[in-house]
């Protein structure tokens, strides 16, 4: 069995609500729809999460002094550190709340869409959903996958080059040689939409366009780091 298994109450529910939707709708509109409104309840978490990214970008310096202040003394940093992230009611680990809210959802996509079902024997512009591009056989398939790839790509440029302006305005030591590799996580997306059907590549398609647009969004005018989107 499965690990995945424990997911398929939740994965019959979220299969029940696109197969409803997709009878007023065709069934990747139906996807890209569903989608768009789980992000949308997950909106206040991600402002949330906003909010106590911009407060550690503030309190940076301070963090930066206390490691100077106490370097070599691992206990007295940390008890300062909390302090004062009490003090200033701050979080450090504030923008990772969105993404751990966000992986079950995520988990139950994959699982939706690389288990054989109804939704998949569907077409995008005659294309199954179901199919992955390795079996593509023809040039209007090609284009279809062609043209989400790019799609994908292009959202992974946007945050690609977001984190490297963060990274490169980042004081030292934040700044590391060893971390120049974490932007072009930005293209991973493209390559996992290789491995999943169709269907699979219109739902991360929907969901990193709308976290790159939403992003923007909350942290327009300031620089923050990139934490990639599962969802």
């Amino acid at each position: 069995m499965s690990v995945f298994a424990i997911l398929d109450p939740a994965v019959g529910l979220a299969h029940d609500v696109v197969a409803a939707l997709a009878q007023v709708l065709p069934t990747a509109a139906a996807i890209v729809l569903f989608t768009v409104c789980v992000r949308l309840a997950l909106h206040p978490l991600a402002r949330a999460a906003a909010r106590g990214e911009k407060a550690r970008a503030r309190l940076a310096p301070k963090v930066a002094e206390l490691n100077r202040k106490h370097k070599g003394k691992p206990e007295k940093l940390q008890a300062a550190l909390a302090e004062m992230y009490k003090e200033e009611k701050a979080s450090p680990f504030a923008g990772c709340l969105p993404m751990l809210v966000q992986i079950p959802f995520f988990s139950v996509m994959y699982r939706l869409f690389t288990t054989p079902n109804d939704l998949l024997g569907h077409t995008l512009f005659g294309v199954p959903l179901g199919l992955h591009v390795g079996g593509a056989q023809d040039a209007a398939q090609w284009v279809v996958f062609g043209v989400l790839y790019a799609g994908l790509a292009a959202v992974g440029y946007v945050n690609f080059r977001r984190a490297r302006r963060t990274q490169a305005a980042a004081p030292q030591p934040a700044a590391q040689p060893g971390l120049s590799f974490l932007p072009y996580l930005s293209f991973g997306t493209v390559l996992f939409a290789a491995l999943v059907p169709l269907a699979a590549a219109v739902y991360l398609l929907t969901t990193t366009a709308w976290s790159a647009a939403e992003r923007a969004w909350l942290h327009r005018g300031t620089e923050v780091p990139v934490v990639p989107a599962l969802v």
